[in-house]
């Protein structure tokens, strides 16, 4: 039987003046983006978060530091594919991917399917191997305030036998 493991993840980061909102390698429509090093999209944050934490491998602030000048303002899912090529070179491949964007505004369900075919693409798996869901806090806390937007994501991953 091949080696089966999960691996859970999570990121936040708050809203910010003059930058674009990627979540899921998507720009969606809206009056502020995300405070972060990168593109500060944090769904795909979550996602390498859990890969990383299924592999071993440490976690997405160690492997792609914040103070480190090559990941400034650079594209998530470039990082995704990075640790994609870095779970190969362990003997392992994704199985699948669950994850949940919790926002108040906006409204992500229209954009999901694309976020989704986005993070497969960058993990070179089938969309349908992908799942994000969308939720709000029901005005509860810094997401319910608008002030900022969270992620969780789990996965699994397996042996690839080659």
């Amino acid at each position: 039987m091949r080696d089966m493991r999960t691996g859970i993840g999570y990121d936040s980061h708050r809203f910010a003046e003059n930058r674009g909102l990627v979540i899921g390698g998507v720009t969606v429509p809206y009056e502020k983006g995300l405070a972060g090093h990168s593109d500060a999209d944090v769904l795909v944050h979550a996602v390498i978060d859990a890969l990383m934490g299924a592999a071993n491998l440490g976690d997405i602030g160690k492997v792609f530091p914040d103070n480190d000048g090559r990941f400034k303002d650079i594209s998530s899912l470039l990082l995704l594919k990075r640790t994609a090529e870095m779970l190969d070179l362990k003997g392992y491949r994704v199985v699948n991917v669950d994850s949940v964007v919790v926002m108040q505004e906006p409204r992500i369900g229209k954009f999901t399917p694309q976020m989704a075919e986005n993070i497969a693409s960058a993990l070179g798996i089938e969309s349908s191997r992908v799942c994000v869901k969308g939720k709000t806090d029901e005005g509860l806390g810094f997401v319910g305030r608008v002030e900022g937007v969270k992620a969780f994501a789990s996965v699994l991953i397996e042996e690839s036998g080659e």
